[in-house]
C-alpha cells in the first residue's frame, strides 16, 4: 500500500519590507494630508474659523474611515487623523487660522535638525531606517561608499525640512494663510514624491556597492 504524497512543508511566503512610500501611507496617503488643508482654509475664508475647524475635523475621520474601508497600513491612518486634531487644536488656541500650520512648521525644523544631526554623527537617518526595516545589522556603516550615498540621501531629506521650515515661517509671520496653505500642498506631496524617488536610487546604489563588497 502506498502512501499518498507528502504534505508540502508549512512554509510562509517572505513578505516584503514596505517601501519608504509604503511606510509614509503611500501615494494615497500623502494626497489625503492635503484635503484638510483645502478645506480649512476655505471655510475659514467664509464661515470662519470655528466652522473651519469642524470641517478639517470632520474630513479628517471622514478619511481616516476611508483608509479602514480600504484596510491600508493602520500607522499612517491615525497618525494622519491625529495630525488634523493637533492642527485644529492649535488653531483654536492662537485664535487665528494660521495656528492650523503652526504645528507642521515646528515639526518640519525639528525633522531638518534631526536628519542633519544624523549626518554629523555617522549614523545618517535613511541608512539607519533602511536597514531596520529590512533587518539587517549595521555592518554598511564601515563602507565608506555605502556610508556616503546614505549621508546624500539623508541631506536631502534635510534640505527639503528646511525649506519648508524657511517658507512658511515666513509666510506665517506675515499672516498668509492662504499662501501657508498653497505652500503646503505645494512642498507637500510633490516634492517628497521627487526626494523619495532619489532616496530609493541612492538607497539602491547603496545596496550594490555592499553587496560587491560582501562578494
Amino acid at each position: 500500500m502506498t502512501s499518498g504524497p507528502e504534505p508540502a512543508p508549512d512554509t510562509e511566503p517572505e513578505v516584503p519590507a514596505p517601501t519608504v512610500l509604503e511606510q509614509m501611507g503611500g501615494v494615497s496617503g500623502l494626497v489625503y494630508s492635503t484635503i484638510p488643508v483645502v478645506v480649512f482654509v476655505p471655510v475659514n475664508s467664509f464661515f470662519g474659523l470655528r466652522a473651519a475647524i469642524i470641517a478639517a475635523l470632520v474630513v479628517g475621520v471622514g478619511i481616516f474611515a476611508v483608509r479602514l474601508l480600504r484596510r491600508e497600513r493602520l500607522t499612517p491612518a491615525l497618525s494622519g487623523l491625529l495630525g488634523v486634531a493637533i492642527c485644529v487644536f492649535i488653531a483654536h488656541r492662537v485664535g487665528d487660522a494660521k495656528g492650523y500650520f503652526l504645528f507642521g512648521i515646528w515639526t518640519t525644523l525639528a525633522y531638518a535638525i534631526l536628519f542633519a544631526g544624523s549626518i554629523l554623527v555617522r549614523w545618517p537617518l535613511i541608512g539607519v531606517a533602511w536597514h531596520l526595516v529590512n533587518g539587517e545589522g549595521t555592518a554598511w556603516r564601515r563602507h565608506r561608499p555605502t556610508l556616503r550615498a546614505y549621508d546624500i540621501a539623508t541631506a536631502l531629506w534635510a534640505l527639503v525640512f528646511l525649506a519648508r521650515y524657511l517658507t512658511q515661517s515666513e509666510l506665517y509671520d506675515a499672516g498668509a494663510t492662504g499662501w501657508l496653505a498653497v505652500t503646503r500642498i505645494a512642498m507637500g506631496w510633490p516634492l517628497t514624491a521627487l526626494v523619495v524617488l532619489a532616496t530609493i536610487l541612492l538607497v539602491r546604489r547603496a545596496v550594490r556597492e555592499e553587496h560587491s563588497v560582501e562578494a
